[in-house]
């Protein structure tokens, strides 16, 4: 029994993105380097590959809470839930030439010329799913540690297309070619502090490959993707109940949500703000409750560019460029397609869109209780239109004027600014230990505690201080010095090591002497 579809659809846009991230890449042909070594997130390969090459997984494991509804103490005996596992089949795309002379009448090669397009070899993938409906919870917890096991098969097969020439005389094939993959889904559920631990764990028990066997993971990743699920992840529905945020549990259910073990996928709220019956189990970390942005009218594949960007460079693509990606992908074919027709208007929805602003005039903060992302018509820039602007007047004044904020004589330049760390002064040459604390990001934790002279002190529009550093024990701080490529940190991620440096106390006693 397949679950309703409905169940889903709010997480239908934002897990189809999940699913093709990273399916093929700027400037999408096959012909690119980037497009050569493909499928790095949610790739669950055969259990006898990932047992022989640790950077590999056959498994993923989700574990979340449910809370049941109801007033009172939870009631395990109410909650059903839905799951829906969705991933990528490879497909091999080879091309045949007719060759009389050929055995089967045709030829490999690697591409096929028909009329003014090429179709190449090339690797494909369809979408597959297996879905598990109305299950239960407490079913489940009656099962124990052993759960429910649902085992799927995903069927292999091979479809052969026939090509002919705008005249329609033959002239090769395409040969599509897909592998079987065996798997199970084994799900669990546990009472834990009033809440019920729901587990989904996902096997690949596809059959070892030759490869595998002789003990050569590496040499047979090629292989064993033709039998992996490809951007593999979990969607859950629960009727009855609600799920507990992983990212940001209640304080009652903090324990328990920290006792859960996620691997190689992250569990989030998704839908509408506020609701808690979906979630989806994603090989890449979100935030609850993430989307798509509206500006955004297709997907391009790759989640960390920025659409506007990537869809002017699309444009600027060689004509030989685009019809190289054509003729690789019929989803880059469509993406090429859609950016050469692209209208005005909704490339320019493109360069941003206001969703809320911090703060009013000198710090006042702005009610928008009341408003939402729907009263707020998108109103497009108008160049033509008349604009108002203030009459400025010009302040009466014997001297000269003072240098406004905003002009270049109203700012120290960065070699001679000062910032203060502690009650110390530092400026370029200072000698300073790196204590990174501001959103600090893995290199930052490979500086901690490292000595570092400053090269330059910024100050931003906002008046906020970053102190521009070179490594002391970097063998390559010359080169960076030389070009400008300084590490940026805040005042307070700095020590003073600098014997020599002036205090503030010290200099103002100077000062008044």
């Amino acid at each position: 029994m397949r679950p309703n579809a409905d169940s889903f659809a709010a997480a239908q846009r934002i897990a189809d993105a999940v699913l093709y991230e990273g399916y093929l890449l700027y400037p999408y042909h096959a012909s690119s380097s980037k497009n050569r070594v493909r499928f790095q997130f949610g790739v669950v390969v055969p259990q006898a590959h990932g047992e022989l090459d640790p950077s590999e997984t056959w498994h993923q494991q989700t574990e979340l809470l449910v809370a049941p509804s109801g007033a009172g103490a939870p009631n395990a005996d109410d909650p059903r839930v839905r799951v829906r596992i969705r991933f990528l089949q490879l497909q091999a795309r080879a091309v045949e030439a007719a060759d009389a002379d050929a055995p089967g009448g045709f030829r490999a090669v690697p591409l096929l010329a028909v009329g003014d397009d090429e179709i190449v070899a090339w690797e494909e993938a369809i979408e597959g799913a297996v879905d598990i409906a109305d299950v239960p919870l407490a079913d489940l917890i009656a099962s124990g540690e052993a759960g429910r096991a649902v085992p799927f098969a995903i069927d292999g097969g091979q479809d052969i297309e026939a090509v002919a020439d705008p005249a329609g005389t033959p002239t090769g094939r395409i040969v599509r070619t897909r592998w079987p993959i065996d798997g199970r889904i084994l799900l669990t559920a546990m009472p834990v502090d009033g809440f019920v631990r729901l587990g989904v764990r996902v096997e690949n028990l596809t059959a070892p490959i030759a490869a595998a066997i002789a003990g050569a993971p590496t040499a047979s990743r090629d292989e064993a993707l033709r039998r992996s699920l490809l951007g593999c992840h979990t969607l859950l529905s629960v009727a009855g109940g609600s799920f507990i945020s992983q990212t940001d549990p209640p304080a009652a259910a903090a324990a328990a949500a920290a006792a859960c073990r996620n691997i190689k996928v992250w569990p989030v709220l998704v839908g509408d703000e506020g609701s808690s019956d979906l979630v989806l189990s994603s090989p890449i970390i979100l935030s609850d409750h993430p989307a798509v942005a509206p500006e955004s009218p297709r997907d391009l594949f790759d989640g960390a560019e920025i659409d506007e960007i990537l869809t002017l460079r699309i444009m600027t693509l060689s004509d030989e460029e685009k019809r190289q990606a054509r003729a690789t992908d019929p989803r880059a074919r469509a993406i090429v397609d859609a950016a050469d027709d692209m209208p005005p208007e909704i490339l320019e929805r493109l360069h941003g869109a206001i969703r809320y602003l911090r703060g009013g005039p000198a710090g006042r903060e702005v009610d928008r209780s009341a408003e939402s992302e729907a009263d707020v018509p998108y109103v497009p820039f108008d160049p033509t239109a008349d604009l108002e602007f203030p009459t400025l007047s010009t302040p009466q004044t014997d001297g000269p004027l003072p240098a406004s904020v905003w002009e270049p004589q109203a700012r120290v330049a960065p070699e001679l600014m000062t910032a203060k760390v502690g009650n110390r002064e530092i400026s370029k040459g200072s000698s300073v230990r790196l204590v990174p604390v501001r959103r600090a990001d893995a290199m930052d934790t490979f500086l901690i505690g490292r000595v570092a002279t400053v090269e330059a002190i910024f100050e931003s529009v906002d008046d906020e201080q970053f102190v521009a550093v070179t490594i002391d024990d970097d063998p390559g701080n010359d080169l960076h010095r030389a070009s400008g490529r300084y590490f940026y940190f805040s005042p307070d991620e700095l020590e003073v090591v600098d014997a020599a440096a002036e205090t503030v106390e010290a200099a103002a006693t100077g000062a008044a002497r």
